[in-house]
């Protein structure tokens, strides 16, 4: 598309994330959202509501895909229909932006890759991972990728936060509808692993449980069964390892997400929300005495959900769109995603070490991650 013409968006799935996607395209520059899909009529009435001008309805998916009012979708249905509503996208030629997870299991995340690789040249398919536009989390990347550590020897992700929000029918509620809290919440920080090591794992391993959250809850005679707390080690290649501390009943607490990188020369950490990146070299700085800043981005002209990282997701995404450019995140950065998820939820199973090799088929391709 040439520069000055608008971007025409379609949304499919207008619950909570579908809306928050509506308003971040809303903030964008000749952008314009002119159709929405949901099954589920109250969300549908609040995605036309969200969209900035006349919008096109519909129930389902496919009769968005064939209105021909878009130029670009962006997938944000449970995450159980992933699969089926990606595959009829990948057959079109239409830009489309996928929320996480790609899909909840990863023989169905290699279907989609299946599918994605005849997509036409210039058609934009882009994974959204948008914890890497946190404007902390970017500065901490930058800095590692510059060096300001050495080589990168550990990865420490820390997220201790509320328990899952409550989604229409509930369907989060249950491991086989979103892949298992591993797969659902935490793909953001492997893909973050990945992102800042510049490489992929060869092995995972986990402890986690259910252990206060949803136990009162009843949905059909059945207790909900996801996880609400973990501890996950992946070991990479190099000899570099990452650790992930999750605890979704933990909501009092100061800063909800905290990342940090060292290497030989130093450390760097980013915390969130407060948006502060520290920055500490050996030899130079000392326990207290680090470099303190706050991170920034000016193109962030609305906060959103995710500290201004969607809108800038979406900046990039409309970029590519425009140049023909290659996506930022692949749909291969998030099948890497989900199956590091599905390891730690099948290491936890089983109560032993998981090699990537035992879940993937595409597990040779273990090429640098830009």
């Amino acid at each position: 598309m040439k520069r000055g013409e608008v971007i025409r968006y379609g949304v499919i799935g207008t619950g909570m994330m579908g809306v928050e996607h509506i308003e971040n395209i809303n903030a964008l520059d000749e952008a314009v959202v002119t159709a929405v899909s949901d099954t589920n009529a109250d969300s549908r009435a609040r995605g036309v509501q969200a969209a900035d001008g006349e919008v096109a309805a519909f129930e389902d998916h496919v009769d968005l895909l064939d209105s021909k009012l878009c130029d670009a979708v962006v997938i944000a249905t449970p995450n159980f229909t992933h699969v089926d509503v990606l595959a009829d996208v990948l057959q079109r030629p239409v830009h489309v932006l996928i929320e996480k997870p790609l899909c909840t299991t990863v023989e169905d995340c290699e279907r989609i890759l299946a599918l994605a690789a005849d997509r036409p040249d210039g058609v934009v398919t882009w994974m959204a991972m948008e914890y890497r536009y946190m404007p902390a989390v970017a500065a901490l990347v930058e800095h590692v990728h510059d060096g300001a550590v050495g080589q990168p020897r550990m990865v420490a992700i820390r997220e201790h936060r509320f328990p899952f929000l409550q989604k229409v029918g509930d369907w989060n509620r249950f491991s086989e509808n979103t892949g298992g809290t591993l797969v659902e919440k935490t793909c953001h920080y492997f893909d973050l692993m990945n992102l800042v090591l510049r490489e992929r794992p060869v092995r995972v391993m986990a402890s986690g449980a259910q252990d206060v959250n949803h136990l009162d809850e009843e949905y059909d005679g059945r207790t909900p069964d996801i996880l609400d707390n973990a501890f996950v080690i992946v070991d990479y290649p190099s000899g570099a390892r990452a650790l992930l501390d999750l605890c979704m009943f933990a909501e009092a607490t100061d800063e909800q997400e905290e990342m940090s990188v060292v290497g030989a020369r130093g450390k760097v950490e980013a915390r969130m929300p407060s948006n502060t990146v520290h920055l500490g070299r050996r030899g130079e700085h000392f326990i207290g005495n680090v470099e303190k800043s706050t991170a920034g981005d000016d193109r962030i002209t609305y906060q959103g959900l995710h500290h201004g990282s969607s809108l800038i997701e979406h900046v990039e995404f409309a970029e590519a769109i425009r140049t023909g450019g290659q996506p930022a995140v692949t749909l291969d950065d998030g099948y890497w995603a989900v199956a590091m998820g599905a390891a730690a939820h099948r290491s936890i199973d089983l109560g032993r070490p998981v090699e990537l090799s035992e879940i993937m088929q595409r597990d040779d391709d273990r090429e640098a991650v830009r």
